[in-house]
């Protein structure tokens, strides 16, 4: 059955509905599939134990004809920041080692009511803090692609596991690009939402107004279908948008047949050069511009002047809402506690805690934003770094004034080294340098593999962005650009991934 690991989550859906495939097949192939190669690739924190159960459950339901969801059955991925009830969530953090969360996330709560079944839960930077999966306290994760490189950051896991056929589906999160930076590594695809569209409810904080909880595939379409199961005004997160949101699904649907592309004025950034950006990712961007082109598309210079300070107003206000967010870790209510020897005070055991609990980076974005929020400097550095939101904000404005989308490369280079970049925290932090903004402003962005770079045959995506609200035009466009260059290529990126293409037995035994 390793042929299932294969399918989109679509036409595994299908395939369920169909009567052709259980659900209990198909996670038995994917727990086989993470048996045999996550030795290697160390996308998952934690398997769930539970999983064939709850896929007998939905088979047993099928088979009574109730009505299913459209993935109901789908095997699915969990990235380790969205707390579970009957699996651990620790955020890739020490001082969270083996915490079990009294309730779900409510984007867990809404895959598990629509059937999906819950594999386990995916490796991640520490509290989402960085770009490449390195900082997590577990280990870093692999590229399916080349073991040797990173599956970007925070996210890693959850982009790994779909990248090595360890998972159709998986959640991540993305506050400054942590699902569409790893999607552009890796060769899938990954969607961070309208700031409110998915709720937060249950995602471990790291900075409140810049978080958002979306989708990991490896089409845009299964993006869209994942996304309408998790998607929709929730009451229990306050920053949760009231109105009604069309079928991303059936957007995606809808822009496959490539007609969307006609006469679609795309924005492209005059302040992004080329020459900040890796020679075969500038490639591939300008050869993904001139296919759409090609396909009746108008392709118009606009100005974004602030975009360039985005990393480091992001850098100053993430920090100040980590600093505060990562106060309730404090060794009293839940979480990691470690006694100074010889006894010693609430402050002695909190402070204590806190070094050991917490890694490096984290430490450092603590210390940070701390620092920025402290009397006598909020107003030079967190207040002007807000300032720049809001002029960042402008750009988004006037752009979309002219333009339907915006598009950018995803990121500045191809899958760096393990290692490479760990120690040079502001070069780990340039890998956000086009992700960033979107964030900023609330707008939905979304990342597609536009090709392989020349130079190390490793995925590069493009990514576009849309008006806040606009999540449904990110889906129609995707869908058609992906279509146009499947078509260009004569099969998927991904079926061209030279490590763990063939991959250790996947009919070994699940664990």
């Amino acid at each position: 059955m390793s042929e299932i690991i294969r399918l989109q989550a679509s036409e595994l859906a299908e395939k369920l509905r169909a009567g052709e495939v259980s659900s209990v097949d198909a996670t038995r192939a994917h727990l086989n599939r993470i048996a045999a190669v996550d030795g290697d690739v160390h996308a998952f924190l934690h398997v769930n134990e539970h999983a064939l159960a709850a896929a007998a459950e939905i088979d047993a339901k099928r088979a009574s004809g109730e009505e299913l969801g459209p993935l109901a059955g789908v095997p699915l991925a969990v990235k380790d920041v969205l707390v579970t009830t009957d699996q651990p969530s620790t955020s890739g953090s020490r001082i969270l080692e083996g915490y079990m969360s009294p309730y779900d996330a409510t984007v867990v709560a809404r895959s598990r009511a629509a059937g999906l079944v819950l594999l386990g839960k995916t490796n991640m930077d520490e509290f989402a803090m960085g770009s490449s999966t390195e900082h997590s306290a577990y280990g870093p994760t692999r590229n399916p692609w080349d073991l040797e490189r990173i599956p970007g950051g925070s996210g890693g896991g959850s982009a790994a596991a779909v990248a090595a056929f360890e998972a159709p589906l998986a959640l991540g999160s993305d506050t400054g690009g942590s699902i569409r930076q790893p999607a552009h590594v890796t060769g899938t695809v990954g969607i961070k939402p309208t700031y409110g569209g998915v709720s937060r409810y249950g995602s471990i904080a790291l900075a409140s107004s810049l978080d958002q909880v979306g989708p990991v595939s490896r089409t845009v379409l299964d993006a869209g279908l994942l996304h309408d199961v998790i998607g929709g005004h929730d009451p229990k997160d306050s920053t949760s948008l009231p109105e009604q949101w069309p079928s991303f699904a059936e957007a995606a649907r809808e822009g496959a047949t490539g007609q969307v592309l006609k006469g679609l004025k795309v924005g492209v950034v005059k302040e992004l050069p080329d020459s900040g950006f890796q020679a075969g990712v500038a490639a591939s961007f300008r050869e993904a511009l001139a296919l759409m082109e090609k396909q009746g598309a108008e392709i118009v210079e606009i100005s974004a002047p602030h975009f360039e300070y985005g990393v480091a107003a992001y850098y100053l206000i993430l920090p100040a809402e980590a600093s505060s967010n990562l106060a309730k870790f404090d060794s009293v209510r839940f979480g990691l506690r470690v006694n100074p020897d010889g006894g010693g005070t609430v402050e002695d055991v909190m402070s204590l805690t806190r070094e050991v609990g917490f890694g490096p980076e984290v430490k450092r974005r603590i210390i940070l934003g701390t620092y920025a929020l402290s009397a006598g400097y909020y107003d030079a550095y967190y207040g002007s770094a807000q300032k720049v939101r809001t002029l960042i904000q402008r750009d988004f404005d006037a752009a979309f004034a002219q333009v339907d989308v915006i598009a950018t490369p995803s990121a500045p280079t191809t899958a760096f080294r393990i290692g490479e970049k760990v120690d040079d925290p502001l070069q780990m932090y340039l890998n956000d340098l086009t992700t960033i903004p979107a964030n900023l402003a609330g707008v939905p962005g979304i990342s597609i593999p536009s090709g392989l770079a020349a130079e190390d045959g490793l995925p590069v995506g493009i990514q576009f962005l849309a008006p806040a609200r606009q999540d449904a035009r990110l889906y129609r466009v995707g869908a058609a650009v992906e279509a146009a260059l499947v078509d260009s290529w004569g099969s998927p990126l991904l079926d061209r991934a030279p490590a763990l293409r063939e991959a250790q037995n996947t009919e070994g035994g699940a664990r």
